[in-house]
């Protein structure tokens, strides 16, 4: 039985941390404040203006951020303030057995992805791959924020996006995972990793090089990871870089021809991932429905 967050309403209260990378308030504050107007109560973690190198406090230190918001039972949503690297570094640092008791919703992207991975394979709890607090703006009337509130609010979530001519069409039901392909990539053989027959995959990804691109996917398909799938859904591959010697297929092209000969649908270009405010949320470790046709592709998610 999947062990599910209860939706947020007006009064709860939610913390803000980064496992990751470092950040200041001045940078989180329009998001601050916008969950503020949402009647949210806002908790800060003691990551917020930490600094170790590049990352938001030691990994001793953030990891202790995250137990502490675990182990507060009023926390109902602890939103991963940026992403970067460094999540990976700490996730067998916490004990994230608390959230078997009082589960409560993990939002973030991107390097934030390895969290929700993990809370999914070893805990059966779903999550939501969502905009974070750095990438919220005094100008809150856009898709990334809107899908954000509504499916902590309401559980549901739906996105549609135009047709793409690399899409294999059909349909599909089951539940959703993935996130950044990377950072998947990263965890393939653990136990944040773990079964995906049976599933659908998101992936998307950011400023790789082409062929490393093509590199992760053959060690997914080596890794049993692909083959076994309801369906591949392959959201924005931004600011990808070739050598001097072209690698010949953009990353749409190195995934298709990858995954082409396995019988199940497969998208490209849906509107979530690294593209800022249009950064569709979806519903981690979800029933999702999908269907994709000549007019383009249709996701709908419930915890209902």
């Amino acid at each position: 039985m999947q062990n599910t967050p209860e939706l947020l309403h007006s009064g709860d209260k939610v913390a803000v941390l980064s496992s990751a990378r470092l950040i200041t308030l001045q940078e989180i504050q329009p998001a601050v404040n916008l969950f503020d107007s949402w009647g949210l109560d806002v908790c800060l973690g003691s990551t917020i203006g930490k600094k170790c190198g590049q990352f938001a406090g030691s990994d001793k230190e953030r990891a202790e951020d995250i137990q502490h918001m675990l182990e507060d039972k009023d926390i109902k949503a602890v939103f991963f303030a940026r992403g970067g690297y460094g999540t990976v570094r700490i996730l067998d640092i916490v004990d994230w057995q608390p959230l078997k008791t009082n589960p409560k919703w993990l939002v973030g992207y991107s390097d934030v992805t390895a969290a929700l991975m993990h809370v999914f394979f070893t805990l059966n709890m779903p999550s939501l791959h969502a905009i974070m607090p750095v990438n919220i703006t005094d100008n809150s009337d856009n898709t990334a924020v809107l899908t954000l509130k509504n499916a902590l609010f309401t559980g549901t979530n739906r996105l549609t996006a135009k047709a793409h001519k690399l899409n294999i069409q059909g349909d599909a039901e089951a539940v959703m995972v993935g996130g950044n392909l990377s950072v998947i990539y990263s965890l393939t053989g653990s136990e944040s990793f773990g079964d995906t027959a049976g599933k659908i995959l998101f992936i998307e990804d950011l400023d790789e090089y082409l062929y490393h691109i093509d590199r992760m996917m053959q060690a997914l398909k080596r890794a049993g990871k692909l083959s076994g799938l309801k369906a591949l859904v392959v959201g924005q591959m931004s600011g990808m870089h070739d050598n001097a010697v072209p690698f010949s297929q953009d990353a749409y092209e190195i995934i298709y021809n990858c995954v082409k000969q396995y019988n199940y649908p497969v998208c490209f270009g849906i509107p979530s991932g690294h593209i800022g405010t249009d950064n569709h949320a979806l519903l981690h470790g979800v029933k999702t429905s999908l269907h994709i046709d000549d007019d383009g592709v249709t996701i709908n998610q419930s915890l209902l």
